[in-house]
């Protein structure tokens, strides 16, 4: 059973493998709140999940380490295992989704595990974990629902109110539940008057939709770029731990994800993944009441793919009116494109594609559209430019 003292256990016994991570004021993430960012983002393999697995692994009896471990994960946990099991000199087979970032997969076998791709998601990989566990009598580690993984997640929650004991609200990633569940016990405990606020993806809400409906639920299918957090189903523990110390739990959906994960790397320098921006996007877009307060923004991983990564910092320019697209009708005849272009140059845009296309059955004999891409300030930037080319007479189909 989780207690405290179990917590506390852990702290001590993760001293000499994890990295305490500082608290870094975030003033420009959200100018009403007082932000603190937890980055979880530069723990050793790059996420929280290290902190349970080696917690959980240290624990192993003799005989269960002497049969290897088995893990499944969409990539963190894997890594986690990888590395403490590797560090103890125990045998560790990884079971990972093959939609997981190739980045992910590398780093697993990096740290010394044996890795099995399985077709579908998380809980397909899960599925496979179990039938190798039962097949070759390894010792499962569960991602999450592991009261042992649970208490070496905690001990964020501890850290957390040694480094700003005033603190208010906290707000936490929600996949599996196991790391809200660790913090959450952590800071009720010892704090009750502390808000403790999760977040899941929009495409993935199964703590969410467990929790209005006061039951675990299945999800048919989960659909996000946080793929670290794409669960469909919340464990029996941690739906408990959730239900009982959590205040509130949240979405946020991808393109707020997105713009978060460009806000960390702009303002702050970091790089985090999609499940490690969720916290940061809740506050963004005021998706929870902390107006006025000292709020910590739990950072859980940076492992995103490169090649995700800039996808993601597209959609983040787009949300954040720093990228826009806008198609025009106008009439085919010389000098159009120029005066277009002198216009928006005075607005101070810059376009940076242009697409022009004569021929369409939709539009006049005479007409012709014009699509251009350009790098704007904000949204209000935006405005100005539809604005002025409608008073100039031009009119705009799609921006």
């Amino acid at each position: 059973m989780l207690t405290l003292d179990r917590i506390y256990q852990a702290s001590y016994a993760l001293k000499n493998v994890i990295r305490r991570t500082d608290l870094i004021n975030a003033p420009h993430i959200n100018p009403e709140s007082n932000i603190y960012l937890k980055p979880e983002n530069l723990q050793v393999t790059g996420s929280f999940k290290v902190r349970g697995a080696c917690f959980k692994i240290s624990q192993l009896t003799e005989e269960e380490k002497a049969r290897g471990v088995v893990a499944c994960s969409a990539g963190n946990h894997a890594q986690g295992v990888a590395l403490a099991a590797t560090t103890q000199g125990i045998k560790s087979l990884i079971c990972l989704p093959d939609n997981a970032p190739i980045s992910k997969v590398e780093s697993t076998k990096w740290y010394g595990a044996d890795v099995c791709l399985v077709e579908g998601v998380y809980d397909d990989a899960y599925q496979k974990a179990l039938q190798l566990r039962d097949e070759k009598g390894y010792t499962f580690v569960h991602p999450f629902d592991d009261e042992d993984v649970i208490a070496g997640q905690g001990t964020i929650g501890l850290e957390l109110l040694e480094q700003l004991p005033d603190v208010e609200a906290v707000i936490v990633p929600i996949g599996g539940g196991g790391l809200i569940s660790g913090v959450a016990f952590a800071i009720k405990n010892l704090n009750p008057n502390i808000k403790v606020y999760g977040v899941q993806a929009s495409g993935a809400p199964s703590m969410v939709t467990s929790i209005e409906h006061h039951k675990i639920e299945k999800l048919g299918f989960v659909r996000t770029i946080a793929d670290g957090i794409a669960v469909k189903e919340p464990g029996e523990h941690t739906f408990e731990y959730c239900q009982k110390y959590v205040d509130d739990i949240v979405t946020v959906n991808d393109d707020e994800i997105s713009t978060a994960i460009l806000a960390l790397i702009e303002r702050h320098k970091m790089i985090a993944e999609g499940a490690g921006a969720v916290a940061v996007a809740a506050a963004m877009f005021n998706k929870v009441p902390i107006k006025g307060k000292k709020t910590i923004c739990l950072v859980s991983g940076g492992n995103i793919d490169v090649t995700i990564l800039s996808r993601v910092i597209g959609r983040g320019l787009q949300k954040s009116g720093r990228s826009c697209t806008m198609t025009l009708e106008l009439v085919d005849k010389p000098g159009q494109l120029q005066h277009v272009s002198k216009i928006i140059a005075a607005t101070g845009a810059n376009i940076v594609s242009v697409h022009h296309e004569r021929v369409s059955h939709t539009t006049d004999i005479n007409g012709c559209y014009l699509r251009l891409e350009m790098e704007t300030r904000n949204q209000q930037h935006i405005d100005e430019i539809q604005q002025v080319l409608t008073s100039k007479g031009y009119k705009i189909i799609l921006g």
